[in-house]
């Protein structure tokens, strides 16, 4: 199946043209896989990693269907709804579905939180074939009654597992209520916890599943080290890794929000051109951000874990985790953003002896230890094996911070989304 074309799988002219023009002639091994048995109307089941493609392995299905089933009429709402979780992953998969559909003629828009309504309100009233939205804002503009989705006929939820993680679920599930029980749906997550085995259940109708890689584990080619340093001594090893000019193109994550505009203020102040962007930034700011970095004007882009998944530009040479993600699932889709589509890549991280509990989760995940450079560290008085989420609670009580104000900040997180 691999040594197939594009043109091969029946896909329409206009379609053929728009992926011969980005010089894609060969699907990946996912959209190779996928696209014959959504074109065949099967719901699917995507287990895959970022990078591999996906988005096209359901866009362009979906892009075909439209257009060779389009009515006279301009569809007043939506016959397409993709779910993303993050406002990122949104606008990037809206790209993807107006670069492949550009001779379509098809209307589309992307609904995100944290912007002006408006001009979102007057595309819908226009009339749109393809929505791709965050659940916040979507069920806001349902419940204002701008939005219906009684029209719906293919309805993709990516990247499920995130969307739990940010705690969508109940959100998901208003909207999944509000759709046609007649629609062709399809799911896709980078891993497959039991919460997103349950809502696939309820979702899809006799599914297909199509996994192209393990569950959570990075890609070969994937340079993977590790700096074992103390926090007072990771902004000198930051520097000093990135006067090496073959990190070239650097994504650097935090775990907050004032760790990545503090690391990005003093790359800035030793001469390295850096731009930070997590969940406090207006849009039109984080938008600003990731463009100087994809032009190259910035050569270093902060982030935090809520852009993780958003986060999609080519020739991306590093990832440098400044702090170890909390949840080991988190560093695969940080690692994630290099080595993309079968490219080079590598991985550095660091971590302080607070952080060892994490490393360990990590290491059990994907199942490898990391390549140390420099000294390893000193041996732990008594075993710590399996306190990691004790260590994570201690963490929140440092900081007192209650489980009701970590529930608030999740609402706010996922309206602003």
């Amino acid at each position: 199946m691999n040594n197939i074309s594009f043109s091969e799988l029946g896909l329409a002219d206009p379609i053929l043209r728009a992926l011969t023009n980005r010089k894609h002639l060969v699907p990946t091994p996912i959209q190779a896989r996928a696209i014959p048995e959504l074109l065949n109307g099967r719901d699917m089941l995507g287990i895959a990693q970022t990078g591999t493609g996906k988005t096209a392995a359901f866009a362009l299905p979906i892009l075909h269907k439209l257009f060779k089933n389009k009515g006279d009429k301009p569809s007043r709402n939506p016959r397409a709804l993709i779910l993303a979780p993050t406002r990122e992953l949104a606008i990037q998969i809206g790209d993807e579905f107006r670069n492949y559909g550009k001779d379509l003629h098809l209307r589309q828009t992307v609904v995100f939180g944290g912007v002006s309504q408006k001009p979102q309100v007057n595309a819908l009233l226009r009339g749109v074939e393809i929505v791709t939205a965050t659940p916040g804002r979507l069920l806001d503009l349902m419940n204002q009654g701008r939005l219906r989705l009684d029209s719906v006929e293919f309805f993709v939820l990516d990247e499920a597992d995130r969307m739990l993680d940010m705690g969508f679920v109940r959100d998901v599930r208003k909207i999944i209520a509000a759709l046609p029980k007649k629609r062709q749906s399809m799911l896709f997550s980078a891993t497959m916890p039991n919460e997103v085995a349950r809502l696939s259940g309820d979702i899809l109708v006799d599914p297909i599943r199509v996994e192209v890689t393990p569950q959570a584990t990075p890609i070969e080619c994937l340079e993977q080290s590790i700096y074992h340093v103390e926090s007072s001594g990771k902004k000198a090893l930051l520097e000093s890794i990135l006067a090496d000019p073959s990190f070239s193109r650097v994504i650097v994550f935090a775990r907050t929000k004032h760790r990545a505009n503090r690391v990005a203020e003093q790359l800035g102040k030793s001469g390295v051109v850096a731009e930070a962007i997590h969940g406090n930034k207006s849009q039109s700011a984080r938008q600003r951000a990731l463009q100087r970095f994809r032009a190259g004007d910035a050569r270093v882009l902060v982030a935090t874990d809520i852009a993780a998944r958003g986060i999609d530009v080519e020739s991306v040479s590093h990832v440098i985790n400044y702090e170890l993600p909390n949840e080991a699932e988190s560093y695969v889709h940080r690692i994630g953003r290099t080595a993309r589509a079968g490219a080079d890549g590598a991985a550095v991280s660091f971590c302080d002896s607070t952080e060892r509990g994490y490393l360990r989760d990590i290491e059990r995940l994907i199942k490898r230890r990391l390549t140390v450079i420099g000294d390893e560290p000193p041996a732990p008085a008594h075993d710590t094996r399996g306190k990691s989420q004790k260590h994570r609670s201690q963490h929140w009580q440092k900081r007192g911070r209650s489980t009701e104000k970590v529930a608030n900040a999740n609402r706010h997180r996922r309206r602003s989304a």
